[in-house]
């Protein structure tokens, strides 16, 4: 029998969980609860979040520390650190606002002025004219310029021009030298012209008191301000009770606060520093200062596409080795791991500003592949809308749903440091309206997709209702689900015990499009053909160029297949661009020669990003192909697929390749699904593992695969091999049994179980009870007997409820579920039965008249049920079909 299987039943599963604890200065016994409720929860580790705390690193919060410790030790947790006061990382705890000006973040950005046509002499003041003035934000309404127009921390007097340069035609001459102080004097030319001025400054961006990525000195101000005192109070838990730090969304910082689509060539300040100098100048060469214009062009030609390329390369190189590179590398000495993730949203993984600019080169020193969910980013049938999420940020479900998890399963999967190991913060800030239903979908939509550690965000000590990214899991005992909540844990380390036990099969890998982008803002984004093999159950890794230049990563089998540090691809797709990175192009080349299909999603790229040279023979070669031909050109040549009879575009398959075989089958779609599911390598003994009952049933094989039923909110795992546990047939309901007389009572969460009075209810009576309670959050409980002639085996469904539900048959509870259908295997005595179903809501419709400020102005008005929504049915089981 599958070996992870076996531990699961006996319940030995892993711990993948670690949620978030935001801390506030709460007291001791707070502190002490709050941990007794996380574990209590199912977690059996935490991430300790400093942001709120008023004295991190401080008196206060070695105190604090001390408490969350000793609790840890006790209940055999582990503890994660998150790496900085203020969010997101890179603050140093305040340590760069009193710094020398050398380790603070530093810009470029250009200003230009077109000149008259005449030849003569030009004198000007570039300061009086505002040629030195950083790019401005316009604001679209009161209320963004108040939260995003603040002061800025720190003011800095070393500015300077870095160079000023005269554009006619095709030439551009440096007139630096010609500089006194900000005036210019020079004789220009007949014709037109445009005078460009980059100037250096450390005035730009949202941050300025926030370190510099690129400089190592810089990041080093971050592990003596945070990591060396951790260290110097707490040596001996350091990889033991203590498991590491989380970065939180470091970022390089030019532009904008939260701006998207910040592609090279438009108008923005960019990083520097004097590391990023030296390595642009010996990229560029000779007359570097003049290419620098080059990177507010818009244009894929040849030469704009080396500058671009180069700059951003050399950028991301230094964030790879002294950003992550440095800190994953005092941690691994120090015995504990670092891990974290940036902002990815709507493809900004690539880009400079709020992101690190190359998703694999920014996270490359930490131990797991990490992302972030939050907001109303995943949703359920969100692959193209809402436009908006639940924050009224622009949402791009394209990339939510098809691009992020990948990224860090692929990580994972390629990196030999990261072991398989990705992470996602995941269920903060959807606000109040978000429970136990939507977590379970986004819970299954990320681990079928590969990810295998999840950071649920969040439990606060605060004081109910804290107003800070709700929801919170606990909400000191107003959380109607705390204990579903506490379920799915048990669901989710469940089946990531399962997902982590081998690689995963994934057939196809297509190639990260960072670079690509670097040099063409209408690049194709990777998850677009992602998403068109996707849907046809052709599973995909995203593929870093990187690992092209790697010694020994990759390597072509004898079948003609890519490995890829151990990872079998039987195909690669490349999006369309205009032009391909060196790496890539070398790669890519001679994995075609040898016989390894590529092909080009869209468009062929037409040269080499760093050189303007054509692509090599091979490449060229292969051909281009529309995304709606993608997944018949795979299975043609030779990509081996499962194959789902009858087709379905919204079944989720995952292939782990354990000590036996299995599949995670999830249904991301509206309807029940039935059918066939066939595997490429299937055959022998299969038998299916359901992990919220964590209980093995038989496998029904035919001729054309397995027989399945997946509904919607459900998953269930296909394992070949033989079963040694006990199987549970489905049961099916026989001779029904009449309900009536149903009485239904209320208590609010902290309130539990101090119920109301009964009063007399018929069902389903969700939209009636949420009419005449509309501020009610809590428990609804509904009463009702029956009598039965003799024991009998009993199946309870109830269709609908809002949201999570479990049943007591006798005083006796027979389980919470949190995804309808409920359906439920019951046990009748002879005599009178006492049935109770109690249906745990959000709290939405309590908190939503608390909303204040930004919180009330993106949430809508609860317009959900309460209590249960469909019918309730309740039958004899069949004999024939009684549990084994």
């Amino acid at each position: 029998m599958n070996k992870t299987i076996r531990q699961l039943l006996e319940n030995r599963e892993s711990n993948h969980v670690l949620p978030f604890f935001w801390q506030h200065g709460e007291d001791e016994a707070t502190l002490r609860k709050m941990m007794a409720v996380i574990r209590e929860a199912g977690c059996r580790a935490v991430c300790v979040e400093s942001r709120p705390h008023p004295d991190f690193c401080g008196e206060k919060w070695w105190r604090d520390m001390d408490i969350i410790l000793e609790e840890a030790r006790r209940r055999e947790m582990q503890v994660w650190i998150l790496d900085d006061s203020h969010f997101p990382t890179g603050f140093c705890n305040g340590a760069l606002r009193a710094a020398p000006a050398e380790l603070c973040r530093q810009g470029i950005f250009m200003n230009s002025r077109a000149l008259s046509r005449e030849a003569g002499r030009v004198d000007i003041d570039l300061g009086a004219e505002g040629l030195m003035e950083p790019p401005k934000r316009a604001f679209s309404n009161p209320a963004e310029a108040a939260f995003f127009n603040q002061p800025p921390a720190r003011v800095f007097d070393d500015d300077r021009i870095l160079a000023v340069l005269l554009s006619q035609g095709t030439e551009t001459t440096d007139l630096t030298s010609r500089l006194e102080g900000a005036g210019l004097s020079f004789e220009k030319p007949a014709g037109e012209a445009e005078l460009r001025v980059i100037t250096l400054s450390r005035n730009t961006g949202c941050h300025r008191d926030y370190m510099n990525m690129t400089e190592r000195r810089s990041v080093r101000v971050l592990i003596d301000a945070v990591y060396e005192p951790h260290w110097a109070h707490y040596a001996a838990d350091f990889g033991k009770t203590i498991a590491g730090f989380f970065s939180d969304e470091p970022e390089l910082g030019n532009g904008f606060l939260y701006q998207m689509g910040n592609k090279l060539g438009t108008r923005q300040d960019l990083p520097w520093g004097r590391e990023l100098q030296e390595a642009v100048r010996q990229a560029l060469g000779e007359g570097w200062k003049e290419q620098l214009a080059l990177l507010w062009h818009p244009g894929t030609e040849p030469e704009t596409a080396r500058v671009h390329f180069a700059y951003m390369d050399c950028l991301t190189r230094l964030v790879r080795e002294n950003f992550s590179g440095q800190l994953g590398a005092w941690c691994r000495e120090h015995g504990v791991m670092y891990i974290g993730h940036v902002i990815e949203d709507n493809g900004q993984h690539c880009r400079t500003g709020t992101s690190l600019g190359h998703y694999f080169r920014g996270l490359a020193g930490q131990d797991m592949a990490g992302i972030d969910d939050i907001g109303g980013q995943v949703m359920p049938q969100g692959e193209d809308a809402p436009a908006a999420n639940s924050m009224g940020m622009p949402r791009d479900g394209a990339f939510y749903h098809y691009g992020l998890a990948k990224l860090a399963q692929s990580a994972a999967a390629l990196e030999p440091g990261k072991k398989g190991r990705a992470m996602c913060e995941i269920f903060g800030a959807y606000g109040w309206s978000e429970g136990v239903r939507l977590e379970k979908y986004l819970a299954d939509h990320f681990l079928v997709r590969g990810i295998n550690y999840f950071v649920p965000h969040a439990f606060s000590g605060k004081p109910f209702p804290d107003p800070d990214c709700p929801p919170h899991f606990y909400a000191h005992g107003h959380n109607p689900q705390y204990r579903h909540f506490g379920r799915l844990m048990a669901y989710m380390n469940r089946t990531a015990s399962l997902t982590s036990s081998g690689r995963h099969r994934v057939p196809v890998a297509v190639l990260y499009h960072g670079e690509a982008e670097w040099c063409d803002p209408e690049a194709m984004p990777f998850e677009t053909p992602l998403r068109a093999l996707y849907d046809a159950q052709i599973d995909c890794h995203v593929l870093p160029a990187d690992l092209f230049a790697a010694p020994g990563a990759v390597t072509v089998t004898e079948e003609k297949n890519l490995n890829v540090n151990g990872q079998v691809y039987q195909a690669v797709v490349v999006p369309g661009c205009a032009s391909l990175c060196a790496a890539a192009a070398k790669g890519l080349a001679e994995a075609a020669a040898q016989g390894v299909p590529v092909c080009f999603a869209g468009r062929k790229p037409a040269f080499v990003s760093e050189t303007g040279q054509p692509l090599p023979e091979a490449l060229a070669a292969c051909e281009a192909l529309p995304l709606s031909e993608l997944a018949a050109a795979m299975k043609a040549a030779g990509v081996a697929a499962p194959r789902l009879v009858p087709e379905n575009n919204r079944i989720r398959l995952l292939e782990i390749q354990g000590d036996t075989p299995v599949c995670m089958v999830v249904n991301e779609g509206t309807e029940p699904w039935s059918g066939c599911l066939a595997l490429p390598e299937q055959a022998g003994e299969w038998f299916l593992y359901d992990a919220w009952l964590n209980r093995c049933l038989p496998a029904e094989a035919r001729e054309e695969g397995i027989r399945l039923t997946v509904e919607p909110l459900k998953s269930l795992f296909l394992v070949a091999g033989p079963c040694d546990a006990p199987l549970f047939p489905k049961p099916e309901a026989g001779e029904a049994i009449p309900l009536s007389g149903w009485k239904r009572s209320l208590c609010e969460g902290a309130e539990y179980p101090g119920f109301s009075q009964l009063e007399d209810t018929v069902l389903p009576d969700g939209k009636a009870l949420a009419e005449a309670q509309p501020a009610f959050s809590g428990f609804v409980r509904y009463d009702c007997a029956f009598t039965l002639e003799q024991p009998a085996p009993l199946l309870l469904t109830v269709a609908d409820a809002e949201e999570g539900v479990e049943v007591f048959l006798n005083g006796e509870s027979a389980g919470i579920q949190v995804a309808p259908p409920f359906v439920y295997e019951l046990q009748g005595r002879a005599g009178e039965n006492s049935l109770r179903i109690e249906v745990a809501t959000t709290l939405a419709r309590e908190c939503y008249p608390m909303l204040e400020g930004y919180a009330k102005m993106t949430a809508s008005p609860p317009s959900n049920s309460s209590g249960i929504t469909g019918r309730v049915t309740l039958a004899r089981v069949r004999p024939a079909d009684a549990v084994s």
